[in-house]
């Protein structure tokens, strides 16, 4: 293996998506070296991602780059990317809360932190979006634990649970939990069509418009014909713009592939998962449809869960008007997917002055170490 280099790395299902683990101190320095060593990882460009460890899925293709912290009060810090399939881009514009469920029990088995039994709590220091994230994970033998009776939707089998709390997580990318200072605002679609939608922050920016203002329902699912030639496109023509309207970029051109998250809600219905089991009506609080870079989400992405749930409960969105009245005043939003129901523990508080802040935002997951060993890439893309 003369021309080849080898780098530590791990696989971890976080959730319902799955990413490579790497310390940072196994990778260059150098940003754009960096960048050209996880992409040879990953086998990208290239569609089937055939020469690396990616899975030619964006739920597959996501990366976490992890390293002891040096600020007070936190174990690791935590770096997210989104690494393209087709193209040579990663982008870290914002976190994933999937992959972030994977990164405590890395820390732990990794031993970047102090272990405690039967859970030990892991700080993290998310870099995309300068939050703190809790995880307490559940530890046997000094390792973590796998096995559970937790039903995670999207996920088959049983697993453990590990509890995170996005702490403070309103205005992850802008000033706020309502980033344009209105609960709804217009948008004009290329058609013509005026709409109205709704611009948060809370872990990651995001837009939220009713299904039925654009001719849908929140039932479609990810392999739907009417979801990818009509529904994905104007999805994306909405993240574009909300983009814009809030302040992220200056052109259309300029938008990031993962930020900001996009979804269309409803008001619960019974529906039929893509696995074929029914949900009922009463067992969630409203549809919710999402896109994972360029395809319709088989599930639903954390972080963009935590920012569709405080839009749920932030008065006059067009989420508050489609939620459930018991989500509203439980502060447990459940919400219902293509893979089944994700519910989220929420809380908004509104101040004299009318300024809506998130307070809490927890979300109970799990992760699975798969694989750790030696990824080899070759030498000649350590060459600059």
């Amino acid at each position: 293996m003369v021309d080849l280099e080898k780098i530590k790395a791990t696989i971890i299902r976080g959730g319902t998506s799955k990413g490579i683990y790497l310390h940072a101190k196994d990778l260059p320095e150098d940003p754009e070296m960096r960048d050209k060593v996880i992409l040879a990882i990953f086998g990208s460009p290239d569609a089937r991602q055939i020469n690396g460890l990616g899975g030619a899925d964006p739920l597959t293709s996501k990366l976490a780059i992890i390293a002891p912290s040096e600020r007070a009060n936190v174990d690791v810090d935590y770096t997210f990317g989104y690494v393209g399939i087709a193209t040579s881009d990663i982008d870290y514009g914002g976190n994933c809360g999937n992959i972030s469920q994977g990164v405590g029990p890395f820390a732990i088995d990794e031993g970047l932190v102090n272990i405690s039994e039967p859970f030990t709590t892991v700080r993290i220091f998310n870099t995309n979006t300068n939050k703190i994230i809790e995880a307490q994970v559940p530890v046997k033998g000094g390792k973590a634990v796998t096995d559970g009776d937790f039903k995670h939707h999207g996920v088959p089998g049983k697993t453990s649970k590990i509890f995170l709390n996005f702490e403070d997580s309103g205005g992850s990318r802008t000033d706020g939990l309502l980033p344009t200072g209105n609960v709804k605002d217009e948008m004009t679609l290329n058609d013509g069509r005026k709409i109205q939608v709704s611009i948060v922050d809370a872990s990651n920016p995001g837009v939220f418009v009713k299904a039925a203002d654009i001719g849908f329902t929140a039932k479609e699912m990810p392999l739907d014909e009417i979801t990818t030639s009509k529904l994905l496109p104007l999805m994306e023509e909405i993240r574009a713009k909300a983009s814009i309207i809030m302040g992220l970029t200056q052109t259309l051109e300029e938008v990031a592939a993962g930020i900001p998250k996009v979804a269309i809600v409803a008001p619960s219905t019974n529906y039929i998962t893509s696995d074929g089991i029914a949900i009922e009506k009463n067992e969630f609080d409203f549809l919710a449809r999402t896109k994972a870079l360029t395809v319709m989400h088989k599930a639903y992405a954390v972080t963009g869960g935590i920012c569709v749930s405080a839009a749920a409960l932030v008065e006059g969105t067009v989420v508050n008007e489609v939620v459930s009245e018991e989500a509203k005043r439980t502060g447990t939003v459940r919400i219902g997917h293509p893979s089944g129901v994700t519910p989220f523990q929420i809380e908004v508080q509104k101040n004299e002055q009318g300024k809506f802040r998130l307070t809490k935002s927890q979300v109970v997951g799990s992760s699975r170490r798969i694989m750790d060993g030696d990824v080899y890439i070759p030498k000649h893309v350590l060459k600059k």
